[in-house]
């Protein structure tokens, strides 16, 4: 109604000037992205800034990362177009492409395409590292890591069914959940639990810096390969921050070369991913039930 004012008087000049303004505050969007609490939320902090600085110099938009509580905080806040990008680990990434039609993951690590659960124990059981399921853990106390995590929840409570035949509250004495990867170290380690399950890549960074005591908790079983983290992104995004917006993200990601970036992670590099590599995620939960 303004813009047809203004021509009706002649004011085209004008109105022009308004319809640059529109297109350059729909460019001046900022384009926000979450991440899962799978670690102490200081050091997610510090990693996924850095990643907030470099997708807004690759991109050209004002960038933002904001923090969230629980994974399944990171998949409403997905659903709900709080954010429009999110670092997911395979499960919760699966539910949040389900709640948003056309969202696709569309970045993974390198190491995501083969992903293992490392399960620990406390030294003081007596177990030890052996190419064969440990039956022998069941009866003792068992920590989880979060409820919505994939190498902390989904991938060892399906080879505890699948190898014990019962149920995590039927197969240990008592059952925990962590929180996040690190927490479960910390757990298991200090004797709160007597094992636990946890990803692989924690592990190996958590004793990278010193974190991980050998004589008080050790690894005791990996499980089989997985596919697990990666990057997705809302279908609508090209709508909102131009044409093929989707696909410079993906660059963007697919481009990270900092050394130092990627260790934060740590990953060797980033690859492509489709929702298609995430199937036996979407199996495996509707096998056990978390995922319908």
């Amino acid at each position: 109604m303004i813009i047809e004012r203004f021509l009706s008087r002649g004011g085209r000049a004008t109105a022009a000037a308004l319809l640059l303004l529109g297109a350059a505050g729909a460019a001046a969007q900022t384009f926000v992205f979450t991440a899962i609490p799978d670690q102490d939320e200081s050091r997610l902090r510090e990693r996924f800034d850095k990643v907030a600085e470099y997708l807004a110099r690759e991109l050209d938009v004002d960038v933002r990362y904001v923090p969230v509580k629980s994974y399944a905080a990171a998949v409403t806040a997905f659903r709900n177009d709080q954010v429009q990008l999110a670092w997911f680990g395979g499960l919760s990434g699966v539910r949040a492409r389900q709640s948003v039609p056309g969202s696709e993951a569309i970045a993974q690590g390198y190491e995501d395409q083969f992903f293992i659960t490392y399960f620990i124990a406390n030294t003081s059981t007596g177990l030890s590292y052996g190419q064969e399921f440990p039956k022998t853990i069941e009866g003792r106390t068992f920590t989880f890591g979060s409820k919505g995590s994939t190498s902390g929840r989904l991938m060892p409570e399906f080879h505890v069914r699948e190898q014990l035949g019962k149920s995590p509250d039927k197969a240990f004495a008592r059952v925990g959940f962590s929180g996040d990867h690190s927490r479960t170290i910390a757990l298991v380690q200090s004797g709160a639990f007597e094992v636990g399950a946890l990803n692989y890549k924690t592990w190996e960074e958590e004793s990278a810096r010193g974190k991980v005591d050998p004589t008080k908790v050790t690894v005791i079983w990996q499980t089989p390969t997985y596919p697990d983290y990666q990057w997705s992104i809302r279908g609508d995004v090209d709508q909102r921050y131009g044409a093929g917006f989707k696909e410079r993200v993906r660059d963007a990601l697919l481009g990270i070369d900092d050394p130092a970036l990627l260790a934060s992670f740590p990953r060797k590099s980033f690859v492509p991913a489709k929702n298609s590599h995430y199937q036996p995620i979407v199996d495996t939960a509707q096998a056990i039930g978390l995922l319908d």
